[in-house]
């Protein structure tokens, strides 16, 4: 199964967290990590890898967060680069939540990172597409031999 590691601005985090729990019941390999007004990126950083371990069973974690860019989405993308099987979602709502969550039992992270990008555009993006949005760029003097 999926992990999810829910991480917004506030309390947004715990707050789609508990939602969710009130209507579908406790959700295993599921953490909600909030960005309070204060906060360092330092200890974010540090309180969402303690969720990244807590979360992976060895099929992946999806960092789920509000707002591309922010400090939430920027730190979740440094982690997917590190770890194998992350994806780094941005955007979320509780609707797009809940149409998601049988989808960590049976798809791997990259299918559940095209399903819920499909299902919330043009609000929700993922690491990966911004990715293909700015490709890498090549410098000229390494297309010639010397």
């Amino acid at each position: 199964m999926l992990g999810w590691v829910i991480t917004c601005h506030d309390d947004k985090a715990e707050e789609l967290l508990t939602r969710l729990e009130n209507e579908y019941g406790p959700l295993a390999q599921c953490r909600a990590v909030n960005f309070r007004c204060g906060l360092s990126t330092n200890m974010l950083s540090r309180l969402m890898c303690d969720a990244l371990h807590a979360t992976d069973s060895g099929e992946g974690v999806i960092f789920l967060t509000d707002i591309s860019g922010a400090a939430p989405y920027r730190v979740a993308s440094l982690m997917s680069h590190k770890h194998s099987g992350c994806e780094a979602i941005s955007g979320v709502s509780y609707s797009l939540l809940a149409q998601m969550i049988a989808s960590r039992e049976t798809m791997s992270s990259s299918a559940f990172r095209e399903r819920i990008v499909s299902l919330g555009s043009p609000d929700v993006t993922s690491l990966w597409h911004q990715q293909q949005k700015n490709p890498h760029f090549v410098l000229l003097h390494d297309l010639y031999e010397y």
